[in-house]
């Protein structure tokens, strides 16, 4: 029955009888539970794996009780199925633009439901015209960090007639975001017309949908500039649509401070480049995800490699697992 928590059956069975027969031995438990002793001692490591038991003042092994440590179990697996998901709705952006690389190659876009945009004047006035005509909402990714004065004064007069005819516009940025003034005025600008803007540790992409009925995302999320896919298949719309719910859900709106550090002592950032670093991302890529400068991004990987005691990315990315910092 709790095979979902990790208990298999055996350790079930030992874990309900330690807690009938409390400090009992392993041949008592055996004798009581129809097992070998063997059986008993396995059973007795994989509860021990999980913190369901531990050893008394006595010196004997008992059971946790079902209040603290089933719960305990429960918050991990709840935990563990958060980070599946995010981990599957980033390999949904993944997907979408390996999809855009192989219609680029096979001249085949047309089967996607889209079209290529080449080049940063094409993939600009495709946005423009794209916004221009939308009715009801566009939700964005931001990852580029702060804005330049240029881009946000280009920006303005479209976001003002957008918000005016009454269109929903929610974006996304990166935290270091509230490290520029200039970026955050341009938010709270965006907010005060009746936008919504929420901030992340990191991104996975850029990302625009427009009345939820068109994307345009990217073909390579290191270089946004150099070829973007405009996407109108309904399955991958779905798609990219519950991956922006999802980032949007567990972003802070702009007014709202910086939560505390998380029960590992991690920040926002730290956290997302603990992930980075078990994915094997350099320095830069790390640095572009955050919006934030290679130095910094350096820094943190750093800082955070000396905690762990590792000597290697990968190395990291077990410690990292070892210590609950990252599911396994």
């Amino acid at each position: 029955m709790l095979d979902t928590l990790g208990l298999d059956a055996t350790s079930e069975q030992v874990y309900r009888g330690m807690l009938v027969m409390p400090g009992a031995g392993v041949a008592v438990l055996a004798e009581y539970l129809g097992l070998t002793e063997a059986e008993v001692r396995r059973g007795l490591d994989a509860l021990s794996e999980l913190a369901l038991v531990s050893p008394g003042l006595d010196g004997r092994t008992r059971a946790v009780s079902p209040e603290i440590g089933l719960e305990m179990l429960m918050s991990r697996q709840q935990a563990e199925l958060a980070a599946r998901q995010k981990r599957l709705e980033e390999s949904r952006v993944a997907a979408a633009q390996l999809m855009a690389e192989y219609a680029d190659q096979r001249s085949v876009s047309g089967n996607l439901g889209g079209e290529q945009l080449v080049g940063l004047e094409e993939i600009r006035h495709r946005l423009t015209r794209l916004t221009r005509e939308v009715r009801e909402e566009v939700m964005a990714f931001s990852p580029d960090g702060a804005q330049t004065e240029e881009n946000m004064a280009a920006a303005r007069p479209l976001d003002r007639e957008l918000l005016g005819r009454g269109v929903r516009m929610r974006t996304v940025y990166l935290d270091s975001v509230r490290n520029s003034a200039p970026s955050t005025a341009y938010a709270q600008w965006l907010t005060d017309l009746g936008g919504q803007v929420r901030t992340v540790a990191a991104l996975p992409t850029r990302l625009i949908i427009v009345d939820r009925a068109t994307a345009v995302i990217p073909v390579n999320s290191e270089d946004s500039a150099a070829r973007a896919v405009v996407l109108t298949g309904q399955g991958m719309l779905t798609a990219l649509c519950a991956l922006f719910e999802h980032v949007w859900a567990g972003a802070r709106p702009l007014g709202v401070a910086a939560p505390g550090r998380d029960e590992h002592g991690l920040t926002g950032q730290e956290s997302a480049t603990v992930r980075l670093l078990a994915e094997g991302r350099t320095d830069d890529a790390i640095a572009k995800r955050l919006g934030v400068s290679q130095r910094t991004a350096r820094r943190i990987a750093t800082a955070l490699m000396e905690r762990l005691g590792a000597r290697s990315r990968f190395e990291a990315g077990v410690l990292a697992v070892r210590a609950g910092w990252l599911p396994q």
